[in-house]
This record gives structure tokens, C-alpha cells and sequence, in this order.
């Protein structure tokens, strides 16, 4: 009992359970949650687990609850986007920028429909909001993030795509590239 790295690690242990308790405690009785958090959080649990259709039905469940969720609101246009639900998903984050017209991520994911609709000149015109908005949001997605998703190598940014997209909008119509299936579905939806 007198081996110092034995009682480190019991302290640690202890220290560890109890902050797991108290955050526990704190997030299931303490915080103040809105009408409309379960649903929400579930449908980002199933958005992120490939359950589009359950996503959109949670997250319409959480618009119920409060129709002033913007979260639940911009999840819904993720899902639809995700369903293939084009002008429905268009409509939704169309909403979502006229209620928060300074968030970047929407820009972003209209961008990213528009882009699959060919909509390409409306695309950039989104990508470029998204980018002047929030420099940062060309980044994507960390490496953690990658690594939960299976997604070793970094997806095109939405700087990237617009680059490319002015590229190849300035060829001659015949020459013209826009469409590479295989590798615009690696092209994931920004959540922040």
C-alpha cells in the first residue's frame, strides 16, 4: 500500500469517477435544457449513425416541441439533403439563413446542395458567403473526427470546390467537368 504509483492511480481513479458523477448529475438534473433537447440530440445521433429518415423524424419531433430550434431546424435540411429530398432540403436551409443569416455552416450545406442540384453558379456564390463568414470553416473536419468517421484522407473544402468549380465553369461548355460522382459523395454537410 505504500507503493506511490499505486495510490497515484487510486487517486486518479477516484478522481475520475467522481467528475464522471458530477457531470452526470449535472447534465441530467442541473442544466437547463429546452423543449425539445431529447429529440434533437437524438436525431443528431441517428443523422451521424447514417438514419436519415429517423434523423429528419426526430428532428421534426424537436421542431414541434419548439419551432423556434434553429439546431433542429438546420439538421432537418442536413437529413433531407442526405434523403435526396432536393427542393424540400433547399427550402429548409433557405429558413434557417433567413432566421440566422450570419451562420456559416448553412451557407455552407446550401452550397453543397446546390452544388449536387447543378446549381453551380448558386453554389459558389454560398461556398464564397460561407468562407467570408467564417474563414475557418474551409479547415473540415479534424482528425478525430476523420478517424470516428472511417475517413482517413481529408475530404475537398468547400474553398477547394469553388475553386475548382470556377475553373471549370470558365472552359468552353464541351470541356467541361463538374460532376465526379465518387468523389462529390465523399463531400460531407458541416455541423457546428
Amino acid at each position: 500500500m505504500s507503493d506511490p504509483v499505486y495510490r497515484l492511480l487510486v487517486a486518479t481513479a477516484i478522481i475520475l469517477t467522481l467528475a464522471w458523477v458530477g457531470w452526470s448529475f449535472y447534465d441530467g438534473m442541473l442544466k437547463n435544457s429546452q423543449p425539445g433537447d431529447s429529440d434533437y440530440h437524438a436525431a443528431n445521433r441517428a443523422f451521424e449513425d447514417g438514419q436519415y429518415a429517423q434523423a429528419l423524424q426526430d428532428y421534426e419531433q424537436a421542431l414541434q416541441t419548439d419551432s423556434d430550434n434553429i439546431h433542429a431546424l438546420r439538421g432537418k435540411a442536413r437529413s433531407l439533403m442526405q434523403l435526396g429530398r432536393n427542393q424540400e432540403a433547399l427550402e429548409a436551409f433557405t429558413d434557417a439563413i433567413e432566421q440566422e443569416p450570419d451562420f456559416a455552416a448553412s451557407y455552407a450545406n446550401r452550397g453543397i446542395l446546390l452544388d449536387r442540384m447543378g446549381h453551380y453558379r448558386d453554389a459558389i456564390r454560398d461556398y464564397e458567403k460561407a468562407i467570408e463568414l467564417d474563414d475557418k470553416i474551409t479547415e473540415g473536419p479534424g482528425w478525430l473526427t476523420r478517424f470516428l468517421r472511417l475517413q482517413p484522407e481529408k475530404p475537398t473544402s468547400i474553398a477547394d470546390r469553388a475553386r475548382y468549380l470556377r475553373q471549370q465553369l470558365a472552359k468552353p461548355e464541351s470541356e467541361r467537368l463538374l460532376r465526379v460522382p465518387e468523389v462529390d459523395e465523399q463531400q460531407r454537410s458541416y455541423k457546428m
